[in-house]
C-alpha cells in the first residue's frame, strides 16, 4: 500500500503537474489511511484486499474522532482519485471507494433581522431625494417580496403591476413566478417612478429597468449591496446582514406568522421544498405562541389541575 501511494504521488508531481500543496494534502489524506489499516498488526494490506467495508469503517471513525464533514468529504475525494489510479494500473481490480458518498453538508441557518430592525432598515433611506425614494423602493420591494437581489435589478417596468400589488420575477433557471407587493412597497415604487430618470440610451416601455443608478443605467447587484451597506452602518444594525438577508427574513417572518411551508416555498420561487425547510428551524416563535394559546399544561393556571 505505501509503494502505491509513493507511485500515486509520483503521478500526480510529474504527470499531472499538481502544486505541491495538493501534493501534500493527498499525502496526509493517504497516510491517515495507511495508519488506520495498520493499527492491528503494523502492516498495510496491498490495495487489492481493501474493501468498500474497509473504507466505511475508516470513515466511520473519522466520525467518531470528530473531523468536521468537510474534512471527510476531501479524505474521500484523496481515496477516490487514488483507487482510479491504483485501477487503471492495475493495483486493484474494482474501485473500492466509488459507491462511498460524502456526508451529507451541514447547512447552517441563515441570518435574519427581526421586525423591528426591519421597520429601522426600511425607513433609514431619505425620502426627499430620488436616490434615497430608490433606495427605500429597492428594500421594500425585496423585503415584501422576498426576492433575490439578481431578480430586483432584473426587474423591468412591464414586470409591474402596482395596481393589483404584483410584480413577475425572474428567478434561477429562468423560471417566472408572480409575487405579491404588500402596500408599503407599492407606494415606495410609485414614490420613486416619480423621481426616476432613465438615460436615453435605454430601452423604454416595458423593456425599461425599473431601478437605475446615478447614470440612469440598470443597477447592479453589488451596488445594492454597496447602498445596504451604508444603511447598515447608519442604524447600527448587524454588519453580516446582506441583501439575502432581507430575502430569509421575509420567509421567516411569514412562518412565524402562520404562513404554510407550501407557499413560502412558491413564493420564493423555491423548485424542492427541502430548500425552504431550513427556515422552519428560525421560525420558532409562532409555533411556540400556538403552543401556549392551545396545551392546557402550557401556561401556569391554564386548564385544570384534576389531581
Amino acid at each position: 500500500m505505501r509503494t502505491a501511494v509513493a507511485m500515486f504521488l509520483r503521478y500526480l508531481a510529474l504527470e499531472r503537474n499538481a502544486a505541491e500543496l495538493t501534493i501534500k494534502s493527498y499525502r496526509e489524506d493517504l497516510t491517515s489511511l495507511v495508519e488506520y489499516l495498520s493499527e492491528e498488526d503494523g502492516s498495510a494490506p496491498d490495495p487489492g484486499q481493501i474493501t468498500t467495508a474497509d473504507l466505511r469503517g475508516y470513515v466511520a471513525a473519522l466520525h467518531e474522532a470528530g473531523y468536521a464533514r468537510t474534512s471527510i468529504a476531501r479524505r474521500l475525494a484523496s481515496l477516490r482519485s487514488f483507487f482510479r489510479f491504483a485501477q487503471r494500473e492495475g493495483l486493484v481490480e474494482h474501485n473500492p471507494a466509488k459507491p462511498l458518498r460524502n456526508p451529507r453538508r451541514q447547512r447552517k441557518l441563515p441570518h435574519f433581522l427581526t421586525t423591528e430592525e426591519i421597520r429601522r432598515l426600511l425607513v433609514a433611506p431619505p425620502s426627499d431625494t430620488a436616490l434615497g425614494l430608490r433606495d427605500r423602493a429597492i428594500l421594500e420591494t425585496v423585503y415584501s417580496a422576498g426576492l433575490r437581489v439578481s431578480e430586483v435589478v432584473g426587474l423591468n417596468v412591464g414586470d409591474l403591476d402596482l395596481d393589483d400589488g404584483v410584480v413577475r420575477v425572474r428567478g434561477k433557471g429562468r423560471r417566472e413566478r408572480l409575487a405579491p407587493l404588500g402596500r408599503y412597497a407599492v407606494r415606495a415604487i410609485k414614490a420613486y417612478l416619480r423621481r426616476r430618470r432613465p438615460a436615453p440610451s435605454l430601452p423604454s416601455g416595458r423593456e425599461a429597468p425599473v431601478f437605475l443608478n446615478r447614470f440612469g443605467k440598470r443597477l447592479t447587484a453589488r451596488s445594492v449591496a454597496r447602498m445596504l451597506e451604508k444603511y447598515l452602518k447608519q442604524t447600527g444594525l448587524d454588519s453580516r446582514t446582506s441583501p439575502h438577508t432581507l430575502r430569509h427574513s421575509f420567509a421567516t417572518h411569514l412562518l412565524d406568522g402562520g404562513a404554510d411551508i407550501r407557499s413560502v416555498q412558491e413564493l420564493l420561487g423555491h423548485k424542492s421544498l427541502v430548500t425552504t425547510q431550513i427556515y422552519t428551524h428560525l421560525s420558532t416563535a409562532g409555533l411556540r405562541r400556538a403552543y401556549e394559546a392551545a396545551h392546557p399544561r402550557a401556561r401556569a393556571g391554564h386548564g385544570t389541575d384534576r389531581r
